[in-house]
C-alpha cells in the first residue's frame, strides 16, 4: 500500500537537516526507489544548499543506507534522485516544481522560547511562504503538515484528533509579533534605559576603560531586547491559552494551513514529544539535544536535586520512526474531501506517567552509572516531586546564597584558593541556571494532565498489509517502556558521556620565533613583580627620613587610603594620578639616588623567577620584549636590562624637582592598547602573533590587543575573561624565602 502509492511520486520536503526530516529522508531514499525527493535547504555560512545537502548525507542517520549501497549508491541517489533548492522557508523561496505530488513541511524552529518575532517568522511565516509558493507553481499535491500534539495548549482532559476551535486572528498576531522587535528596540534606547546599562557597564567594566564600558553596554541592551522578546512570546502565548511561543505558533500555523491549501488535500500530523528512535534507521539513533535528553544528562550526573512535574502526570513519549512511519502511511492514503488530522502519541493507549519514567531512568543510572572524571561515578538523586512552589523557593534560596558567594569572593585577595572558589561559584550558578531555564520551560509538560486519542491514527496502522505493518508500524501499544528507556534511549543519549574523550588540556603559552616583528609585552606590578605604586613610595620614604618618623609616613598614606581605593575603583588613571600627588617637590636626582641605592634591590628580589625565564625565553626566540607599566620611570628603571623597551610614567619635572603632575595621561585600560597598535605599527611588529601579560581586568583592552594574550596571577573578573576565552592563565610565585615586608636601611 504505502510503497506502491509513493512509487514514482516527487516528493518536496522542508527541514530536511533537521532531526525528524533526515529520518524522513533517509526512508524516502532506502525503502522507495522510484521516489524522487525536492529538498528546499538554505546555504548556511557560506556554504551552499548542495553541499549542505552532501553533508547531510553522511550523518550516522544514513550510516545503514550508505552500508547498504555503498558511497557510490548514496552519489548516485544525489545526482539522480534529489533537486536541491536553495531558499530558507522564512525569506523569498524560490520557484517550486511544477509537478509536486507530495508535500512533506517539517521545518519548524523547536525552540519553547525563541524571541516573538523569530518564531512567527519560522512557524507561521514560513508556513503561509511555502503554502503560497506551492500555489503559485501550479503544483497540486498533497499537503502533509507536521504540527504537534501540544497544538491543544493547556487543557485537561481527553483531546480528539479534531480541528482546534479557536477564532485567534493568524494575521493580525504576526503582523503584531514582527512589528514588537522594532518597539522594544526603541524602548531599550531610551535614555532611561540606555543609562542603566552604562551605569551596569561601568560597574563592571569602568577601570577597563571607556570603549570597554560602551560596547559592554550595547551588548547589555541587545540581550535585554532579546530577552524582552523572549518575555513577549511567552506572555502572549500564555495569555491566548498556550505554554509557550512555540506551541502557540504551531497552533496558528495549522490554521494557516487549513486556509492556504485551497481546494489542495491537506494532513495536519500531531506528534507529541520526539525522541530516539526504536529501531529504524537503528535503535537509539538520535541527533542533537531533544527535550527528556538535557534533562536526564543532567539527572545522571547527580546535577539536578529536585524538579517540578506532578508524579501522575503522563509523559507523551514518541519515538522518531513511528513518527516517520506515520507520516509515509499518512501520504499514502490522501484525504477524500477536506482535511484529516493524526495524533502520533502514546498518551492514550500506552501511557508512561511521569513517575514511572523517572523510576526507569534512575534504576539505570544505578545500575549502570555515570563515570565522573577521576571521582569514581555520579549518584544520582532521589526526587520526591514537592511541587513547583517548593522547588522556586529552593532555585530562589540557592540563587541569594550564590551573589552572596560572588560578592564575597569578588573581593577577596586573588590566590589559587580563591580561583578554585570562583571555579566553584561559577560551576554552581551553570547547574542553578540549568535546572531553572529548563524547570520554566518544560513545567507544562511534566504538570500535563492531558490524554492525545489517536484513533485514527490506529485505523491508519490497521489498514496497512501485514508486511506494511512489520516495516513501517507506527502502533504505540507495541512500545515496552523499559526496554525503551533503559536498553535503548539511555544508552544512546549517555554513550558520549561514558566514553568521554581526554580531557581538553588548559591552554599553554608557546613561544615561537617568528619572521615578522613580534612583541611580548609586560606588566610589570601584580605580573613580574609582586609591589605597587604604594609600597614602592614608602620604601623611598623609610628610606629617607629616621625611622621614628615612619609611622607618620604609613598613617599619612593610610588616611589617604579610602579615598585612593575608591578611585582605583573607578579608574586607575585617576588612582594614578591622585597618588602621584604626593611626589610633588622631591627632588629628581634624590629619587633616582634612592632607588639605585636602596630600592631597586628589594625590586628585584620581588621578581618572580618564572617571569624572568619567561622574558629570557622570548628573547631567545628573537621577540622584542617590552615593559608596559604605569609606576614611575624610576621604579622601571631596574628593569631595564631585561627589556628591549621601557614605557612608564613621567612626572613633570621643574627646577631639578617633581612638580607631582603627569606629563601625560598614564598608560592603563585602554590607552595601553592604544600605545601598543601605534608602536606595532611605527615598528611593523604583527600583533597577531605577539604576547601581552598582565594581572588586572584593568589590562583587558590591552590582552584583546594580541594574537596571545595570558594572564598572570589575574584578579576575579580577568580570570572568569581569560577562563572563557580560554587564554593561558598562568601562576607566577616569587622567590621562596623572600620576606613579605622588606624595609631598607635608611640613608
Amino acid at each position: 500500500m504505502i510503497e506502491e502509492a509513493l512509487a514514482e511520486k516527487r516528493a518536496l520536503v522542508t527541514g530536511a537537516t533537521g532531526f525528524l526530516g533526515q529520518a524522513l529522508l533517509e526512508r524516502l531514499l532506502g525503502d522507495f526507489p522510484e521516489t524522487r525527493v525536492v529538498l528546499l535547504v538554505r546555504g548556511r555560512f557560506g556554504q551552499p544548499a548542495r553541499a549542505r545537502v552532501e553533508e547531510l548525507l553522511g550523518r550516522p542517520c544514513f550510516n545503514p543506507l550508505r552500508e547498504r549501497v555503498g558511497p557510490d549508491g548514496i552519489a548516485a541517489m544525489l545526482e539522480e534522485r534529489i533537486e536541491v533548492l536553495e531558499g530558507d522557508v522564512t525569506g523569498e523561496l524560490p520557484p517550486l516544481p511544477d509537478d509536486l505530488d507530495l508535500v512533506f513541511h517539517c521545518a519548524a524552529t523547536v525552540s519553547f522560547d525563541p524571541p516573538i518575532d523569530e518564531g512567527f517568522r519560522t512557524n507561521l511565516v514560513g508556513t503561509t511562504g511555502l503554502y503560497e509558493a506551492v500555489a503559485a507553481s501550479g503544483a497540486r499535491p498533497y499537503l502533509i503538515h507536521t504540527s504537534t500534539a501540544y497544538v491543544a495548549g493547556m487543557t485537561k482532559g481527553i483531546v480528539p484528533e479534531a480541528p482546534l476551535s479557536h477564532r485567534i486572528d493568524w494575521r493580525a498576531e504576526t503582523a503584531a509579533a514582527l512589528a514588537a522587535r522594532a518597539r522594544v528596540e526603541e524602548a531599550s534606547r531610551r535614555p532611561e534605559m540606555l543609562d542603566h546599562f552604562v551605569a551596569r557597564a561601568r560597574h563592571e567594566h569602568g577601570r577597563a576603560g571607556p570603549q570597554e564600558v560602551a560596547q559592554d553596554s550595547e551588548r547589555r541592551r541587545e540581550d535585554w531586547v532579546n530577552r524582552r522578546l523572549v518575555e513577549y512570546g511567552r506572555a502572549r502565548a500564555q495569555t491566548m491559552g498556550w505554554p509557550d511561543l512555540y506551541t502557540f505558533t504551531k497552533a496558528l500555523g495549522e490554521r494557516a494551513a487549513e486556509e492556504l491549501r485551497g481546494d489542495l488535500p491537506l494532513a495536519i500530523v500531531r506528534p507529541s514529544i520526539i525522541e530516539s528512535a526504536l529501531r529504524h534507521p537503528y535503535p537509539g539513533w538520535i541527533e542533537g539535544f531533544k527535550m527528556a535528553e538535557p534533562i536526564i544528562l543532567a539527572f545522571g550526573r547527580g546535577a539536578i536535586p529536585e524538579f517540578p512535574g506532578i508524579p501522575e502526570g503522563i509523559l507523551d513519549l514518541i519515538p522518531v520512526d513511528y513518527v516517520v512511519n506515520a507520516l509515509l502511511a499518512v501520504a499514502a492514503t490522501p484525504p477524500e474531501d477536506g482535511v484529516e488530522y493524526y495524533h502520533v502519541s502514546s498518551g492514550s493507549r500506552n501511557p508512561v506517567h511521569y513517575h514511572r519514567v523517572y523510576e526507569l531512568v534512575r534504576d539505570y543510572f544505578q545500575k549502570d552509572p555515570l563515570p565522573e572524571r577521576d571521582r569514581g561515578f555520579h549518584r544520582v538523586p532521589e526526587w520526591r516531586f514537592p511541587g513547583r512552589r517548593r522547588v522556586e523557593r529552593l532555585l530562589r534560596t540557592g540563587e541569594k546564597a550564590l551573589d552572596l558567594a560572588d560578592r564575597v569572593v569578588t573581593r577577596l585577595p586573588r590566590s589559587d584558593r580563591v580561583r578554585s572558589m570562583v571555579r566553584r561559584v561559577d560551576r554552581e550558578r551553570g547547574r542553578l541556571d540549568f535546572i531553572r531555564r529548563y524547570a520554566d520551560l518544560y513545567a507544562a509538560y511534566v504538570e500535563a494532565e492531558v490524554i492525545y486519542t489517536d484513533d485514527r491514527s490506529l485505523a491508519l496502522h490497521r489498514s496497512l498489509p501485514d508486511e506494511e505493518r512489520e516495516r513501517f508500524g507506527f502502533d504505540v501499544a507495541d512500545i515496552d517502556w523499559r526496554h525503551y528507556l533503559q536498553d535503548v534511549h539511555c544508552p544512546a543519549v549517555t554513550v558520549a558521556m561514558r566514553f568521554p574523550s581526554p580531557r581538553r588540556p588548559d591552554p599553554e603559552v608557546r613561544v615561537r620565533p617568528r619572521e615578522q616583528l613580534t612583541l611580548a609585552v609586560f606588566d610589570m606590578e601584580g605580573t613580574i613583580l609582586s609591589s605597587n605604586v604604594i609600597e614602592s613610595y614608602l620604601w623611598l620614604r623609610f628610606a629617607d627620613v629616621p625611622a621614628e618618623e615612619w609611622p607618620d609616613h604609613v598613617a599619612s598614606v593610610a588616611r589617604q587610603l579610602p579615598s585612593l581605593l575608591g578611585a582605583e575603583r573607578r579608574d586607575r588613571g585617576e588612582f594614578l594620578r591622585a597618588f602621584y600627588r604626593r611626589y610633588d617637590g622631591a627632588s629628581v636626582e634624590g629619587i633616582a639616588r634612592l632607588v639605585e641605592e636602596h630600592v631597586a634591590e628589594m625590586l628585584l628580589q620581588r621578581v618572580a623567577p618564572a617571569a624572568v625565564r619567561r622574558i629570557r625565553e622570548h628573547r631567545r626566540a628573537g621577540h622584542r620584549t617590552v615593559l608596559l607599566t604605569g609606576a614611575l620611570e624610576p621604579f622601571a628603571e631596574p628593569f631595564r636590562p631585561l627589556f628591549d623597551e621601557v614605557v612608564a610614567a613621567k612626572l613633570m619635572v621643574r627646577d631639578g624637582r617633581y612638580t607631582g603632575y603627569l606629563e601625560t595621561p598614564p598608560l592603563v585600560g585602554e590607552a595601553r592598547a592604544a600605545w601598543l597598535r601605534g608602536y606595532a605599527e611605527g615598528e611593523g611588529a604583527d600583533l597577531k602573533g605577539s604576547y601581552a601579560y598582565a594581572d588586572s581586568h584593568t589590562d583587558l583592552p590591552l590582552l584583546r590587543a594580541v594574537g596571545n594574550p595570558v594572564a598572570v596571577n589575574p584578579d576575579v573578573a580577568l580570570y572568569r575573561v581569560a577562563r572563557k576565552r580560554r587564554w593561558p592563565v598562568e601562576v607566577w610565585k616569587h622567590s621562596s624565602g623572600t620576606p613579605r615586608v622588606m624595609v631598607p636601611e635608611r640613608v
